[in-house]
């Protein structure tokens, strides 16, 4: 599909750098990720575009990786015996995603064209405050659709290194699978170890904020040191969504490692 076709430009006017509507547009979309940690962008492609999505997305759903893993909420699979059996470096939690890495992904595919288009990437920059963004040159990760069967759930995790992620949902389950994050659980000079454990065992429920999970919403989130999960699906329908991998420099692909870890190959 063509760019037009896949984003929505009546509701993002985002060809005209100049346009004082687009300026408008980032500030405020800027200024709510800023003070959120998170923002959504209620309808960012068109109906066509996310239901050709969905259809790729199905098609490629048989060679899907199913990656189960159960770890703590910094990514590791042990804990530490050091430390109490309560601390949350030693509380592990199952995860079950099913991934289908971009060589799976038609060419056409809408999640490929929205990604690899120049206006979008510029977009996407000035609303997360870098100059320049560039796209991920590994054979497997710059776009991905990551597929919920019932029961699949992220866990309550940090991000290890990215300074923002990008997503788009393009079909929500009937029930469950919601997207909940917990906006600076920690910092940088503090890990909250109190507070973080309080989460992540459930006694704080209150703390944790829905985002907007309507198909064809973009979401753009700082997830270092905001605790973020999907909640476990329920019903028939898979919760199917685009994920974007940008660098802040060109020539990057990824860790041999993770790649094994996450698309079993």
């Amino acid at each position: 599909m063509r760019p037009e076709e896949v984003v929505n430009l009546d509701a993002y006017p985002i060809l005209d750098r100049s346009s004082p509507k687009r300026a408008e547009l980032v500030a405020r979309l800027k200024r709510e990720l800023d003070q959120n940690l998170y923002v959504s962008l209620p309808d960012f492609i068109r109906p066509a575009a996310r239901d050709r999505a969905v259809a790729d997305a199905m098609a490629a759903h048989p060679k899907a990786f199913h990656n189960k893993s159960r770890r703590n909420c910094y990514l590791q699979r042990k804990g530490d015996e050091t430390l109490p059996g309560d601390h949350p470096r030693n509380i592990l939690m199952d995860a079950s995603t099913r991934m289908i890495a971009y060589d799976l992904i038609p060419g056409d595919c809408p999640v490929k064209t929205l990604y690899h288009w120049q206006p979008v990437r510029d977009f996407v920059a000035a609303i997360v405050g870098s100059e320049t963004l560039y796209d991920n040159e590994d054979p497997l990760q710059p776009v991905n659709l990551l597929c919920y069967e019932p029961g699949d759930r992220s866990a309550w995790h940090f991000d290890s290194v990215n300074a923002f992620t990008m997503t788009l949902m393009l079909q929500a389950p009937e029930k469950g699978g919601d997207f909940q994050l917990v906006p600076n659980t920690r910092s940088d000079s503090d890990q909250n170890y109190d507070y973080v454990g309080a989460i992540v065992r459930g006694e704080r429920p209150q703390d944790a904020v829905s985002v907007a999970r309507e198909a064809g919403a973009l979401c753009i989130f700082r997830g270092c040191n905001s605790l973020h999960r999907v909640s476990p699906v329920e019903g028939d329908r898979m919760r199917i969504m685009g994920v974007f991998v940008y660098e802040s420099e060109p020539g990057v692909t990824g860790d041999p490692e993770v790649n094994a870890t996450v698309y079993g190959r």
